[in-house]
């Protein structure tokens, strides 16, 4: 009897249905979580762009293009404490844990100091040199030094969210990311708009209102992890002077070249902000809407990537090498039936999302037209931020470091220069370099992927 294309479907379903119910349970909490750093940034330019003008909103896209470039590298070394978590927990090695997280909290910290004088000393010092109009650089300023100084609170929440999703306990962040949220909207219109007695602020309230969130965030975050019965066995070796150079240096081993991965990424949407603001205020505050919808399906992504981390290097540590490779190929195809749909919705919606930021009709023609070139990346997108995170938890960095900046600044970000500013095709130029740039990013890590697990099997 012939097998029909339904019985092939039925099979492949039943192969990998286990690892897209484990994968889920474990992402949908941390996708929640990590949606928390951009709904931050989406609720900013929501009340913004709807109080304060287009002027303002610009100035918003000018700090946050900056800033995100700044935060995701902070972001990329805390990533390197949740791999050797898993690891270590896979193998029942409770008392590592404990000293890994010590060493985290150090380097995290001192890190954070180090990236907030960079702000302050560095960004805040040539803001008004990059070619911006100088009516938005005066809104930035304000706004983007109470962003520098909300990276050190940050910093210390992502070392205990770390610590807990690496052992699986992803929930608790989620809980802490989503009322953080609440805090920094009704802080923000507060602020923004000035309620109750207090003066208008315009955009450095929502400034101050995400430094005061995250503050907030870090210690609730910190008591939880602290006080929990599910980590006392995890903390017996937790001491908050311990610092240890072997440690310390695994975990940047693998937090520095994920930092790398995502600046390079970031940075690449960044200096296209930057070309973008040289053209005009209008495309740069189009680009800040466009940009903010992607970078909430990348948020989602991003949180599967990370799923796929905890799994990866949990079965690492127990060597169970086709479980290791079936689970990262179910994130693979979770990731790309999710892409698909937010294509279809962002090419269906690009006349109206634009007006959930500004009813100014200029920027919303424009951000309809890179939502529309955003639904054709997302795939690319998806995929590429997933294969970043399964091969992150079997420890290989090094290599996919280097593809990334191939990808997006050898590729990506030159190409986009000469479609946009040499060819003069404007804003929609130089977000089909960056699509470019994902494509290439998404088939090399790919196939890095496939030669890794593959060799792991035949090794076994």
């Amino acid at each position: 009897m012939p097998v029909t294309i339904t019985d092939m479907f039925s099979s492949f379903y039943a192969k990998y249905k286990p690892y897209y119910k484990d994968n889920l349970i474990l992402a949908v909490p941390i996708v929640v979580s990590q949606l928390g750093h951009t709904l931050v940034n989406l609720m900013d330019s929501v009340i913004v762009g709807h109080f304060a003008g287009t002027v303002q909103l610009a100035a918003v896209s000018l700090v946050n293009s900056i800033f995100m470039l700044i935060l995701v590298v902070g972001l990329g070394i805390s990533y390197g404490l949740t791999p050797l978590i898993a690891k270590e927990n896979g193998r029942k090695n409770y008392d590592e844990c404990g000293r890994l997280l010590s060493n985290s909290l150090i380097m995290n910290l001192g890190t954070s100091l180090l990236l907030y004088a960079f702000i302050y000393f560095g960004t805040l010092s040539i803001i008004g040199h990059m070619g911006q109009a100088p009516e938005v650089v005066v809104h930035a300023r304000p706004y983007l030094t109470y962003l520098g100084m909300s990276i050190i609170p940050l910093m210390i929440f992502q070392t205990f969210k770390q610590f807990a999703e690496g052992l699986g306990f992803t929930k608790q962040a989620m809980y802490v990311s989503i009322w953080g949220n609440v805090l920094n909207v009704v802080l923000g219109i507060i602020f923004v708009k000035g309620l109750f007695g207090i003066a208008p602020m315009g955009v450095k309230g929502v400034g101050l209102s995400t430094l005061i969130d995250r503050t907030v965030m870090a210690i609730v975050m910190f008591s939880y992890v602290m006080r929990s019965k599910h980590f006392k066995i995890y903390l017996q070796h937790f001491k908050i002077t311990f610092i240890d150079q072997v440690r310390t240096m695994q975990i940047f081993r693998i937090g520095a070249p994920v930092a790398m991965q995502y600046a390079f990424e970031i940075s690449a949407f960044s200096g296209a902000a930057i070309l973008i603001g040289t053209i005009g205020s209008v495309q740069q505050a189009a680009h800040q809407v466009a940009i903010n919808l992607a970078s909430m399906t990348y948020m989602i992504a991003s949180g599967l990537a990370s799923a796929a981390t905890i799994k990866t290097g949990n079965n690492l540590g127990k060597k169970s090498f086709t479980d290791l490779r079936l689970s990262a190929i179910g994130s693979y195809h979770i990731v790309i039936a999710f892409m698909s749909l937010t294509a279809i919705i962002f090419m269906v919606s690009s006349r109206y999302l634009p007006y959930i930021y500004t009813d100014d009709i200029a920027v919303v023609n424009i951000a309809a037209q890179l939502l529309i070139i955003a639904g054709f990346f997302q795939l690319f997108d998806g995929t590429q931020v997933v294969g970043l995170g399964a091969l992150r938890g079997l420890g290989d960095v090094n290599i996919p470091t280097l593809i990334t900046f191939i990808a997006y600044w050898v590729i990506g970000i030159p190409l986009g220069y000469f479609l946009g500013i040499t060819l003069h095709w404007g804003v929609n130029g130089i977000w089909y370099g960056l699509t470019v740039g994902l494509l290439v990013a998404s088939i090399l890590l790919f196939i890095r992927f496939q030669n890794r697990t593959k060799a792991l099997i035949v090794n076994t």
